[in-house]
């Protein structure tokens, strides 16, 4: 499947490719004053990453089956903009923008309409599923990932 053929293609500056991910927020997500509590923006941003992964052909636990390997979360600086709050509906763009021998770093951005919520930037190691060791990304798999 071509990026252009994807349901949540969206070509950004620069040639990367966006993938959007939307979700509604839940009162789990929530604290007690109806605001999404903070750790809770990690556990979007990692679902926003696998959808784009799927949709880029490179589901994670394809990358295990066949390679052995997996990403882990390396670096992430969070920046709060906005709050999301209750029953919202909001939109993650995620953004793959580098592409390393054994890392990946992407942005994510956290939308509700115009209004940007928050931006995290996050970067991704190779790990063995073995022993946890850092290692290349497999080539083939690398060429998925369309950076």
């Amino acid at each position: 499947m071509r990026a252009t053929e994807l349901p949540n293609y969206r070509p950004i500056t620069l040639g990367i490719v966006t993938y959007t991910y939307t979700t509604r927020i839940y009162y789990q997500d929530t604290d007690a004053g109806g605001i999404v509590y903070h750790a809770n923006y990690l556990s979007i941003a990692e679902r926003a990453r696998t959808e784009a992964l799927r949709e880029m052909g490179a589901p994670h636990a394809e990358m295990v089956a066949q390679y052995g390997v997996m990403f882990v979360v390396h670096r992430v600086n969070l920046h709060y903009q906005r709050p999301a709050r209750i029953d919202e509906v909001i939109h993650v763009e995620t953004a793959f923008t580098g592409l390393g021998g054994a890392s990946v770093t992407l942005c994510q951005k956290f939308m509700r309409g115009a209004d940007s919520l928050a931006v995290l930037e996050v970067s991704l190691g190779c790990a063995r599923v073995a022993d946890g060791k850092a290692t290349r990304i497999p080539r083939a798999w690398a060429l998925r990932l369309k950076i």
